[in-house]
């Protein structure tokens, strides 16, 4: 089976500067939901990697994040796709953790979890930290210009110059699914 990494905010559901702090927040980007359910009836294996600073800055509480997650599981669920796991860090941005994006904590955990390697598997993100945590683990990263995309196009420098960028997840999806099996 396949392995894909997804972002949350700004990838699957509308971002906010002011956190996603309560179940009724949770809007889904449009498209993204369809792109989990493509992604799934293709076979892949699809992982939720985010940061969620809220909890350490006390905006919302460990039940309320899981209840936000469900919501998000629900309603892939309702149009035929299947999330894996949700992985998180619940530290600050100050905290020195090695789960929180840039940190490649996240990914290996998934990778852990999974039993599968992570080299060239697609992470999907919107930020530069999203990019710089796929790449230190040898994984594919790709931007999309929902959510913060199109403010990190702008930030994309070195290697990191030459990650493919695509309107939405949606967007991504089709393709990827197009070159596995092109018709």
């Amino acid at each position: 089976m396949k392995l894909i990494i997804l972002d949350r905010d700004g990838v699957i559901n509308q971002d906010s500067d002011a956190y996603i702090k309560h179940p009724d927040e949770w809007q889904p980007i449009d498209g993204s939901l369809d792109a989990i359910a493509r992604l799934s009836r293709a076979g892949y294996r699809v992982f939720v990697a985010t940061n969620q600073s809220g909890l350490a800055r006390g905006l919302f509480d460990i039940e309320t994040l899981n209840r936000i997650h469900q919501k998000m599981v629900d309603a892939v669920q309702q149009v035929g796709g299947h999330i894996e796991a949700i992985v998180f860090c619940p530290h600050g941005p100050d905290e020195g953790c090695d789960c929180r994006k840039p940190g490649s904590g996240l990914y290996e955990a998934i990778a852990e979890r999974s039993q599968t390697g992570l080299r060239d598997v697609p992470i999907v993100g919107d930020s530069l930290r999203d990019l710089e945590a796929a790449a230190k683990v040898g994984a594919q990263p790709i931007l999309v210009r929902s959510g913060n995309g199109e403010k990190t196009v702008k930030q994309l420098s070195g290697k990191l110059a030459q990650t493919p960028v695509y309107e939405n997840l949606n967007s991504y999806a089709l393709q990827l699914i197009n070159e596995m099996d092109p018709q």
